[in-house]
């Protein structure tokens, strides 16, 4: 990359514009795509110098806030001949993200056929599949013969997303079966279309979530899958490429949120630290107010912990312990959700599991701290008198904390997707703040149970005594 940076540089110095075009058509798409990032200020330049096809393939791989930089700066005659020359999923994909005004204006360098085309695909959903779709694919009759096909393709193919894929059509366009092309290929040219269809069509929804679509091409190894209405018409095509960039958009938003903040929308050293802040204060603020339950719920302890002051030494481990217990589990739920794995009406499976894989889990860790604190205090009496209490009372608290960790964990994102929200917003900050409050509460029931005479210490002996000797004094000789 250095060394394109500066072959470029000295190019651009000595501003020779034909040889700058012939050692940029000369890259790769994804070299340009890197000099851009290198060197922005001159994005705009090396997208009017690059031949057209290329411009537009180099245009197309850039995220949008370099898009939508570049396309302020190039000229009018550039911008007309990307917009046109960019294929309609691509176009959707920009028009969808640019402010309305900004779209009117461009809209109109479109053909009126290209204009009706790119309003229709607007018309769907932001996150649906028909924002994705592309009308570029080669449709056949099942009466046609393959010689027929053939000739079709050589005619129209050059205009095609992909010609990997053959769509047959029925009556009024209605999808029948998509046939590959290699099975089309290797059979006579007198065979008919007709005998070629298997009947195992995999097709999408034009209002399907663009999630589920990333599910469905994951599961059926396809390049492209057909896009039809409720009456089952063919509109269009998604292709496997588009899958992916939405796929990668998906996944670095679910990460986000997980981390406990919004979806940033812009490549991070790109976005205005002003609205940085503002996507992660909103969760840090809720956050925040959450653990102040915390200290509520210490302050209810109190007494306990005035009584037992070796107590509070534990209070870190046993938090972040039902924190961790739940981070996972929340985690790994997401990410199963996210993969078609797991679904709402798995809940019961992933509720007995969690149950059995908490409690194991609780088991080793109380353990380890009964005998962390056992081995401790062979050697000191920090933990005083009572350290074998406090053992038991840390074993089986740990138990408890991280099996209610791994419960709410994994439910949330379950409960969420059932109430329509997102799963991946039962962030891993979120469940350790959930879990936090309820852990101390946890503690501490636990601690009264085990400690009960120390903590809430009967009437001693000592105190009787005392009481007699007062009443002997008040009576008379």
């Amino acid at each position: 990359m250095e060394e394109m940076v500066e072959q470029v540089s000295v190019l651009l110095e000595q501003e020779d514009k034909n040889q700058l075009q012939e050692y940029l058509n000369s890259l790769n798409i994804s070299d340009v795509e890197e000099l851009i990032g290198e060197l922005p200020e001159h994005g705009p330049l090396f997208i009017e110098t690059l031949s057209l096809n290329r411009s537009v393939n180099v245009f197309r791989i850039l995220d949008f806030p370099t898009q939508e930089r570049i396309i302020k700066k190039l000229s009018g005659q550039r911008v007309a001949e990307l917009i046109n020359e960019l294929p309609p999923d691509d176009r959707t994909s920009l028009f969808s993200e640019l402010h309305g005004d900004a779209v009117q204006k461009l809209i109109q360098h479109l053909s009126p056929a290209d204009r009706k085309e790119a309003l229709q695909l607007l018309g769907y959903e932001e996150d649906s599949v028909g924002r994705l779709m592309t009308p570029d694919y080669i449709a056949v009759k099942k009466n046609w013969d393959v010689k027929r096909v053939l000739s079709h393709i050589r005619e129209y193919g050059k205009n095609s997303e992909t010609i990997d894929v053959i769509y047959v059509l029925g009556d009024k366009g209605v999808l029948l079966d998509d046939i590959r092309i290699r099975e089309i290929l290797l059979v006579d040219p007198e065979t008919k279309v007709s005998q070629l269809m298997d009947g195992r069509l995999i097709a999408l929804k034009a209002t399907d979530p663009q999630e589920e679509a990333i599910n469905v091409f994951r599961m059926n190894n396809r390049v492209a899958l057909p896009v039809t209405d409720d009456a089952d018409v063919l509109l269009g095509i998604v292709t496997v490429d588009d899958i992916l960039w939405i796929a990668n958009e998906e996944y670095t938003e679910d990460i986000q949120k997980i981390g406990g903040t919004e979806a940033l929308d812009e490549p991070y050293l790109d976005i205005n630290l002003l609205k940085l802040v503002k996507k992660r204060v909103g969760w840090l603020i809720v956050l925040f107010l959450g653990e102040m339950l915390t200290a509520t719920a210490m302050g209810y302890f109190g007494d306990e912990i005035g009584i037992v002051v070796a107590l509070a030494f534990f209070l870190p481990l046993i938090i972040s312990s039902g924190g961790n217990s739940g981070s996972q589990a929340s985690t790994l739920i997401i990410q199963a959700m996210a993969l078609g794995e797991v679904t709402v009406a798995d809940w019961w499976r992933v509720m007995r599991r969690e149950l059995l894989s908490g409690l194991m889990l609780g088991v080793i860790l109380g353990i380890i701290g009964f005998f962390r604190i056992t081995i401790w205090s062979a050697f000191s009496t920090v933990y005083g008198p009572h350290w074998l209490l406090i053992a038991f009372t840390v074993g089986f608290a740990l138990i408890g904390v991280v099996l209610w960790g791994s419960l709410a964990g994994s439910m949330l994102p379950l409960i969420l997707k059932k109430l329509g929200a997102d799963p991946a917003t039962s962030s891993a900050p979120f469940v350790a703040t959930l879990v936090d409050v309820t852990g101390l509460i946890i503690y501490f029931t636990i601690a009264s149970l085990v400690m009960h005479d120390i903590l809430h210490p009967p009437v001693t002996h000592m105190h009787n005594i005392m009481s007699i000797h007062h009443n002997l004094k008040v009576i008379p000789h």
